[in-house]
Parts: structure tokens; C-alpha cells; sequence
């Protein structure tokens, strides 16, 4: 007799295992079909049965296929940019790619971020706050608390994995920063990687920035290099979009009825501001006018293209920022060119990106895709601090730059010598009309970020203008019922937070339509806002370019905006309106309280050495480093800033002698490297550019094997002051051969990726003794490497 069944197994639903007779396990297993539970169920057998298969009906498993007419999605977000910086928006940087984006779609003028980095990306990525992922601050300075911990939970599943587990296709390209900061080493564990969050590829780097010369990269978890250097022309942008167009090509020659969701984000345009030098001539003398003129300048454009309305004020320079007519002729020189290479990079970027755009349109079905352009995860970046900086984790590290120290390099700046990053009066300049910057999320000019949407099977309205307030967690929102799939309850067996954002598909046919996003707090690094219905509350906490120390919280100031007759946020009416500051200030403890804001931090580099953060280096004095280990992150790596240390490498030298490198951690930015120069053992440290400081024998080493030591002896030093440094000695075989001072040593970091290598110097080596050589692959035989930290 045939048997019809009706299951292919138990059903997982929460933690309980139900067992069910077929009739049963069909009807709840076609209920949980619905999208509410992922990944979806198998679907229940309805073949038939027999002894033989003579009298037997298949009824394969089919693979998952999204809802009919689902577009493809991509979102493009570039890094760092704020509103008054691309053409599009009314800045002075030509955008002609984005300009064509926003001429067959829409441009969003009232679209905000969270004004830092890892905030916004997991924002965007879940449709929850960021807080409630974890992210209330970046991975590096990651605290214990529920939202500071940068531990990305189950609960809070990704629009990747939702996509996937419905059909789509999913990849991820560039910046990924929000892996917590000792899961990023090649040897995982990759639960928070792309690849474990919902993206089936991912080719890109890990961390806040990398250099577009000498980026460390990665293959999906597998650590790659560059093939060329930037002399033989290599540069990220290009790389990043040239895979992202191959990957294109895999997935339409493989699998073209599936639709795909790819995630763009470049590492442009945050510092290092890297670009060619050709890019860089069309801005020649565009900038000499100086910030205060390019900022009126801006808002006169925006106007007349319609982005700000006609009655908006141009808010006040900070007090801390000199008008540029103060300046002397060299500052000004320097910072104009500071700004021409910014203006060649984001220049850059957009042709880059509109060369993906390019490939986009050429596709079967390009009109039902979806493009997301987000013009900034955050407003401009004050990280070069006042005066500009060659390098920019100096500067991060606490460590100011002088006019006077980079003049003589002012022709290099852009390329692959230098982590150049432009001064705070041009990221002032690129938040116009607004106050502010990156890092400054009470107020505009760190989150509002221009942003376009085109869609050219469902967007009548091309070229339109969108006004209604929205946030990046209303970006999943958006994409799921651009794709007609539910949000799930319930995602790899965890119950999921509810997504806190709201779609915008409403205003894409109605400009007029009254917005849906009523109430959205803002915080990060103390900075605190709360929007309600048109009105801000806004307490600033320190000027962002200043990375340590604590204001504290004890006589925090609140400011108050009407937006709606007030789109700057130029005039504070708090004191006319005391009641409804005071109901906003309750509202914003509400949020907080709700969406694990508290408890407030406002420290920011102070951070980076938190002794409490999980470490696969805490408690550990000795680190013995195989063969051939090569990018282990900084994060996991021997921590030996400022204090005494010993390194020792067991080698063997052959026949005619050996050289290369035999440990390198950091990279031009700032490290340290222990090497063989034709033979003689060198000790080198890498301060940010500015010295490097060089210990060196006189000796080749004889054939044979040898030990080869650093002996390091930190001088006292109070932590917060003055960097100071001690002095180093190299000893073969137990003799001293060299020894010198390191008149100063990295307080806290050596870069965002470069890493520690053994036998070899990837990404952008510690010294140019051997750049034209690198990676200086070690030509002998190394037995092991030790540090051993006192």
C-alpha cells in the first residue's frame, strides 16, 4: 500500500523539539513557512512511497526562492563623507556618478546617520539602533556593557542572512568594522565576519581604515595581498570594484534568476586620504580660497539646487577653528593642498563607484534593482586635528602634527609614503549648512548624510527631492518590503529584538507624504540628541578632534532646534522654551533606557587599552610565533607599547649568507622590525612617520644557526604625558652588537590592519630600508620567534 509522508524530520521551533504526526507537522511546518521563522523549513514531502520505486512519486526539496519580482538591492556607503562635501548635495567636489544616480531616482536631504563608524554599519545592516547590537562605540574601544560590548548578537539577525535565507544571492565589499577587535585575527573565530552574518562572499579588509596602496585583505576568512604594488598601479578602489563587477559576472552566468544583494563599501573616502597624483591636478588651486569661503560657497550651491531651503542659515565657526584669513601663507598652502587631494579622492571614488553602477545598468533586469547610495556613515572626519596630519594614527595615538613638519613633504601627500588626513577646518567646511562633524552626534554635521535611492521599475518621480526625516535603521525596513519578505521572529533558533526602523517605500511616490520616522535619540561618546516631531534636543560634549580625556557629565548643557522652520539647527530656543526641552530630556532617558544607551562614556582613545576587553594576549608574558605566521591582527598580537620587552629569533643562516625580515609588527604608519640587511641584524622602530630610529651590527652572520635578540629597556614614564621611549640592544648569540635609544614609542597602536608578520613585511612595510624589496621575505630558515614582555 502507498504511504504519503507528510515530514522530513522534527521541527525546531524556540528550544522545544515537537514531534508531530505527518498531518500535524505539514500544517505547522506550511505555517512557519511564512517568513516568521528562518531559515525557512523544509517544505513537507507530498511524493508517494512504495516498496520499489516502480510505483513511487519523487517530490524533490527545491531551493528557496524569494517572492516573484523581488528586485535586486544593492547599497553603496562611502566613509567619512559629509553633506556639504559631494557635488550632489551642493559641495565642491564634482559627483557626476552620483549625480546620475540621484537624475534616475531620488535624493534624500533629511537623512541621518549615528556620526561614527562601526554605529552606523550595524544600524544599517540589522534596522535596530545601534546600541542594541552592541555598537555603542567602535570594536577598538569596545566596552562591558550590553551596548558598548561590540558583540554582535543572534538576536539581532542582518538583512544578509534574511535575504539569503529567502533566495538571494549575498555579498559583502570593502570595510568591515564591526568584528570585535580579538576575533579578527585569520584564525577567527568568524561568527561576527561577513561570512558568518549573512554574506555568502566578501572580499575586503577589516578595521576602521586601510591604506589604498598597501591594504591587508581578505577572501571571504583567507588573508590575500595585493599582486601589485601601488608603483606597478594597484589602488583599493579600483581592486574593490573590480571584484565586485566579477562577482556580478559569477552570479548572472550562474545562478541569473536569483535576485542578489550586494553590500558596497569602499574604504574611501576616511584617511588615509589616498590618491593618484592626476586625480589630485584637477583640484589644483580650487581650494585657495580658503574653508570660511568654501562653506558659503556650498551654501549658496545647495540652495539653488533645491537640497536646503531658501531661509537656511549658515551656522557659526567654531571658536576653536582660525579663519582662514588668520593663517599664514605656509599653513594655508599646506591646507589647501590637504584639501585638493580629498577632493581628487572623493573624486575618485564616485568615478569608481559609477563604473559599478555602469556594469549594474548593462545587466538583465537593471531596472528592477534597487540602489541605496548613502553619501557618509558620518559627517567629516576631525581626526587630523588642527593642522592636518602626514599621519594619521599619530594623531589618533594623542600625538599633534605641526605645519612645520609637514611642509617638507607637502608634495607626497596623497601617496604611499605618508597616512595623511586634511585639518578640522575642512571637515567644518565639508558639514555645511550644519554644526559639527564625525563624532558629533548631538548635532547635524555628524549625522546628516546625503543619501539616494533609484529604483527605476517602481521611481516615477526622477530627480525628485525626499524631505522626510528618516535614520539608517530604516534601511532593512526599507529593503524588505522593496522584496515582499516579512521581518522573521525568529532567525537560526534565536528570538530576534524587533527592528526599530520603519520603511521608507511610502515617500517614494509622494514627495508630500507625512513622514513615519516620529522620535529617534542620538548618542555616541556622550554626545546625546533626541528628535521628536520636528524638534532636537541636543547636548554637545567636547570637541572632536581632542581623543582623550573626559569632559564628564555633571554640567552637560542641552540645546534646543525647531528644524522644521530651523534646517541648520543655527538658532538655540531653549531658553524660550524651557517645557519642551524639558519633555524632550525625558523622552531621551526613555530611549536610552529602552535601547541600552546607558551608562554614558565620553572617553575616546582612553579606551583602546581596556584591560576588561576579552584578549587572546591578556595574562600572557610569552608569545612564541611559528614559521610563516603572518597577519595576526594587532589586536591579538604581543602588546609591548611602552614597556620593556626582549625579542628573540632562532635562525639558521645557509650558504652565502641570509637576509630579510625576521619579525615586523605595524607597518609604515607607525611599528617596529627586527631584520637581516645583507647579513647584519637590524632593529628598527617606526614613530609615526616622523623618526625612525635604527639599530644596527657591523657584521654579517656566518652560516649556521644563531639566536637573535632585542633587548628593549623602557624608560618610566607617566601614563597620559609626554611619550617617551628607552633604548634597545641587539645581541647575536648572547654578544651585544648594537645598542641605541628610541627617543620615543607608540603609546597604544600601531595602525587599524596592518599586522605582525613572521618571516616577512606584508601591507605597507615598517621601514623604507626595504619597500622596494617587500615583503623581504626571509631567506634562511627561522625556527621560532619569541617576545617576551617584562
Amino acid at each position: 500500500m502507498a504511504q504519503r509522508l507528510h515530514f522530513r524530520g522534527a521541527l525546531r521551533v524556540g528550544t522545544a523539539l515537537l514531534l508531530m504526526t505527518s498531518a500535524s507537522a505539514a500544517s505547522a511546518e506550511n505555517a512557519l513557512r511564512d517568513g516568521s521563522v528562518l531559515p525557512l523549513p523544509p517544505a513537507p514531502f507530498e511524493g508517494v512511497i512504495t516498496e520499489t520505486f516502480e510505483g513511487s512519486t519523487q517530490d524533490y526539496p527545491q531551493p528557496v526562492t524569494p517572492p516573484e519580482g523581488a528586485p535586486n538591492v544593492i547599497v553603496v556607503l562611502i566613509d567619512d563623507l559629509g553633506f556639504g562635501q559631494p557635488g550632489t548635495f551642493g559641495g565642491p567636489v564634482p559627483t557626476p556618478a552620483m549625480d546620475a544616480l540621484a537624475e534616475e531616482g531620488l535624493r534624500f536631504t533629511r537623512f541621518h546617520t549615528t556620526a561614527i563608524c562601526s554605529p552606523t554599519r550595524a544600524a544599517l545592516l540589522t534596522g535596530r539602533n545601534h546600541h542594541q547590537s552592541g555598537f555603542g562605540t567602535i570594536t577598538e574601544l569596545s566596552t562591558g556593557y550590553p551596548g558598548y560590548d561590540s558583540i554582535w548578537p543572534r538576536s539581532t539577525a542582518t538583512i544578509a542572512e534574511i535575504l539569503k535565507d529567502h533566495g538571494y544571492s549575498t555579498a559583502a565589499f570593502g570595510k568591515w568594522h564591526n568584528t570585535p577587535d580579538w576575533e579578527t585575527s585569520p584564525i577567527g573565530p568568524f561568527d561576527h565576519w561577513p561570512t558568518g552574518l549573512g554574506f555568502e562572499y566578501w572580499y575586503g579588509f577589516q578595521g576602521g581604515e586601510t591604506s589604498q596602496w598597501d591594504p591587508q585583505l581578505f577572501r571571504n576568512t583567507i588573508p590575500v595581498e595585493p599582486e601589485i604594488g601601488p608603483e606597478e598601479g594597484y589602488n583599493l578602489n579600483v581592486d574593490l570594484v573590480d571584484d565586485a563587477i566579477a562577482w556580478l559576472d559569477r552570479q548572472q552566468s550562474i545562478a541569473p534568476d536569483k535576485p542578489y544583494f550586494m553590500y558596497f563599501a569602499p574604504g574611501a573616502v576616511h584617511a588615509p586620504l589616498h590618491v593618484s597624483q592626476e586625480w589630485i591636478d584637477k583640484f589644483s588651486g580650487q581650494f585657495d580660497q580658503g574653508w570660511d569661503k568654501v562653506r558659503e560657497e556650498t551654501l549658496a550651491r545647495q540652495k539653488a539646487i533645491g537640497v536646503v531651503p531658501e531661509n537656511t542659515d549658515l551656522t557659526p565657526r567654531p571658536e576653536q577653528i582660525e579663519a582662514w584669513e588668520s593663517l599664514d601663507a605656509d599653513a594655508q598652502r599646506l591646507f589647501s593642498r590637504h584639501q585638493e587631494v580629498f577632493a581628487g579622492f572623493l573624486a575618485q571614488t564616485d568615478y569608481e563607484i559609477g563604473r559599478l553602477i555602469d556594469k549594474v545598468r548593462a545587466l538583465p533586469g537593471a531596472d528592477n534593482t534597487l540602489i541605496i547610495l548613502i553619501a557618509g556613515d558620518n559627517g567629516p572626519s576631525a581626526e587630523g586635528s588642527l593642522t592636518g596630519t602626514l599621519n594619521n594614527m599619530m594623531t589618533q595615538n594623542g600625538v599633534p602634527d605641526t605645519v612645520e613638519a609637514q611642509l617638507p613633504e607637502i608634495d607626497e601627500i596623497g601617496g604611499p609614503l605618508h597616512e595623511n588626513h586634511y585639518p578640522v577646518g575642512w571637515a567644518w567646511a565639508g558639514s555645511a549648512p550644519f554644526q559639527w562633524m564625525k563624532r558629533v552626534p548631538s548635532h547635524f554635521g555628524g549625522t546628516r548624510n546625503g543619501m539616494v535611492i533609484s529604483w527605476p521599475a517602481k521611481i516615477a518621480d526622477t530627480g525628485g527631492i525626499r524631505t522626510q526625516f528618516h535614520h539608517v535603521v530604516d534601511i532593512a525596513p526599507t529593503i524588505l518590503e522593496a522584496a515582499g519578505i516579512p521581518e522573521p521572529g525568529v532567525v537560526n533558533g534565536a528570538e530576534q529584538i524587533p527592528m526599530a526602523g520603519v520603511s521608507m517605500d511610502y515617500s517614494f511616490d509622494d514627495a508630500e507624504a507625512p513622514g513615519t520616522r516620529h522620535t529617534q535619540y542620538f548618542e555616541t561618546g556622550g554626545h546625546r540628541a533626541l528628535y521628536h516631531d520636528g524638534w532636537v534636543a541636543a547636548s554637545f560634549h567636547g570637541a572632536p578632534w581632542e581623543l582623550t580625556g573626559s569632559v564628564g557629565f555633571d554640567d552637560s548643557t542641552w540645546e534646543l532646534y525647531n528644524i522644521e522652520e530651523d534646517f541648520s539647527e543655527a538658532h538655540d530656543i531653549a531658553a524660550e522654551n524651557p517645557e519642551k526641552l524639558a519633555e524632550l530630556q525625558a523622552m531621551f532617558d526613555e530611549e536610552a533606557q529602552k535601547f541600552q544607551v546607558y551608562p554614558l562614556d565620553d572617553r575616546f582613545s582612553d579606551r583602546a587599552l581596556n584591560p576588561e576587553r576579552p584578549s587572546v594576549t591578556r595574562g600572557r608574558d610569552l608569545f612564541t610565533y611559528a614559521p610563516g605566521t603572518t597577519r595576526v591582527p594587532e589586536g591579538s598580537a604581543a602588546p609591548a607599547y611602552q614597556r620593556s620587552h626582549t625579542i628573540t629569533a632562532e635562525i639558521e643562516v645557509p650558504e652565502g649568507g641570509a637576509s630579510g625580515v625576521m619579525i615586523a609588527n605595524g607597518g609604515s604608519a607607525a611599528g617596529y622590525a627586527l631584520y637581516l640587511e645583507d647579513g647584519v641584524p637590524v632593529y628598527e622602530f617606526n614613530f609615526f612617520g616622523k623618526e625612525l630610529y635604527r639599530v644596527a651590527g657591523q657584521t654579517p652572520l656566518e652560516p649556521g644557526e644563531h639566536s637573535v635578540t632585542m633587548v628593549y629597556e623602557q624608560r618610566p614614564f607617566e601614563p597620559g604625558k609626554e611619550v617617551t621611549g628607552g633604548t634597545a640592544t641587539l645581541l647575536v648569540d648572547g654578544v651585544e652588537v648594537a645598542s641605541g635609544d628610541i627617543e620615543k614609542v607608540v603609546p597604544s597602536r600601531y595602525s587599524a590592519t596592518e599586522t605582525l608578520d613572521i618571516g616577512m613585511d606584508l601591507g605597507a612595510t615598517v621601514t623604507p630600508a626595504y619597500r622596494e624589496d617587500a615583503p623581504f621575505a626571509f631567506t634562511g630558515t627561522i625556527k621560532q620567534v619569541t617576545v617576551e614582555l617584562q
